[in-house]
Order: structure tokens, then C-alpha cells, then sequence
């Protein structure tokens, strides 16, 4: 779940918002439509907190995590695509790096009583979020949106754009997350992989909230609308 109270934000004497009230609730996936312009992709970076509203606030329960489909295609080019798409849950991505760190340790035969447990609370962790079956879900994620499994190892730089923007989604899918922000996620999809989105929204039991041009994609996946104009978004039960 994540909500607003009484969220504004203006750009000069330009109003995006004006005491924005909503909540988004788990099990519903929420179609955020508005004319162009009307601050739609704003209204989810103030949802993930890339941008400060000039007042209210967003809250959502302690211990929740929010994943957002980024849109930046060369921010991982130095990264493999599955470690990229387990970036997606970042403590577990975290925790990951400091057993790798850690077992290297031992390798070298450097390491120490205090490594030895901390590692014991890094496993501890790791199986608390199934960190086991990471690489596996990772790469079921990417083969769902077509990016085949001799791709899966390669560096991210060695993708094209379309297969970029895929591994990013896979990225934003990954790891169960409480909240779901997606821009314009069937962008650069094919047919099979907007079918294959489509299914994985309809059995996603979070909460969603999307952003998108393509009416058949928001018939197919949202049960609300929340529709912002005038600085106010008003809320509709139904798809598009």
C-alpha cells in the first residue's frame, strides 16, 4: 500500500498538484491516466521520492519495499544482465555482494572470527529472502520478456536499446515488490512479451501503479483508474 495527504507541487506559477488525498491499496492495479502534460511520470517520482513534493507527504507501511521501472538505459552497462535485474531488491543484491566479498576472504585465507560471523548473519539473511532461488526467478523474469538465456550473462552494454528497456523491467518485477511503479512499461515490447506482462500483472497479488498510452494494455491489466486533472486525481473502479 502507499498513499498521499495533501501532496502539491508547483513549478513557478504552473500547478501540477494541489492537496492530492489518495491511497493505492494492495491486490489492484491502478491505471494513472491525464492529458499530456498533466504529470503523470512527475506524480510517480514523487510516489518513489526521486522528487519532493512542495507539501504533504507519502507514506507507506514500515518494512514495504517499492521498485520503479527506471528509465535510464546506461546506468547498468558495466553490470551482467541477471546481476542487474537482482539489483531490482537492492538488500538482496547487497547482501549478495558482501558473502562474495567475504568468501573471498577465505579463499585468500585472510579472513577473520569477526568475518566468520558475519557471514553467518549475511546466510541468515540471504535464505530470509530466498536469496537461493535469485539467480533462477532472474532469469525467468528475462526469458519471459525475450531476452534469451545465452544473453543473460552478457555485459548490459552489449545490449541493444529494446533489450536494455526489457532487462530494466525484469529488474522492476523482480523480488516480489510491495509497490510497482511502471512508466510506459510496454514500451519496445512485442506482442508475446505485452501478453506475457499482462498475465504476470494479473496474478501479482502488490499493488501496481502504471503509466501508460497503450488502452488495450490498461483494459487488460487495471481494475482502477485513477485519472489526474485539474491538480486532482479522482479515482474510478474499472479499466480504462
Amino acid at each position: 500500500m502507499i498513499s498521499t495527504t495533501n501532496v502539491s507541487l508547483r513549478y513557478g506559477k504552473r500547478v501540477l498538484f494541489e492537496d492530492v488525498t489518495v491511497k493505492f491499496l494492495p491486490g489492484n492495479v491502478y491505471g494513472l491516466i491525464g492529458a499530456n502534460g498533466a504529470g503523470k511520470s512527475t506524480f510517480l517520482k514523487i510516489l518513489s521520492g526521486e522528487i519532493e513534493p512542495n507539501t504533504g507527504s507519502v507514506e507507506m507501511p514500515a518494512g514495504q519495499r517499492l521498485a520503479v521501472l527506471k528509465q535510464n538505459q546506461f546506468a547498468y552497462d558495466d553490470q551482467e544482465v541477471l546481476k542487474t535485474v537482482i539489483q531490482g531488491h537492492q538488500k538482496l543484491a547487497d547482501v549478495m555482494r558482501e558473502k562474495d566479498a567475504l568468501y573471498a576472504k577465505y579463499d585468500a585465507g585472510t579472513a577473520t572470527d569477526a568475518d566468520g560471523e558475519r557471514l553467518g548473519v549475511l546466510e541468515g539473511e540471504f535464505a530470509d529472502m530466498e536469496g537461493w532461488d535469485a539467480e533462477y526467478k532472474a532469469a525467468e523474469l528475462l526469458s519471459g520478456l525475450g531476452i534469451t538465456e545465452d544473453k543473460h550473462y552478457s555485459l548490459m552494454a552489449d545490449l541493444g536499446a529494446s533489450e536494455k528497456v526489457r532487462v530494466l523491467l525484469a529488474q522492476a518485477l523482480f523480488g516480489n515488490p510491495d509497490v510497482l511503479l511502471l512508466d510506459e512499461p510496454t514500451n519496445n515490447l512485442d506482442a508475446e512479451s505485452v501478453l506475457w506482462l499482462e498475465n504476470f500483472l494479473d496474478n501479482f497479488e502488490n499493488t501496481v501503479i502504471v503509466v501508460s498510452h497503450d488502452r488495450h494494455f490498461l483494459d487488460a491489466v487495471c481494475n482502477y483508474m485513477a485519472d489526474l486533472d485539474f491538480s486532482k486525481i479522482t479515482m474510478y473502479p474499472g479499466n480504462y
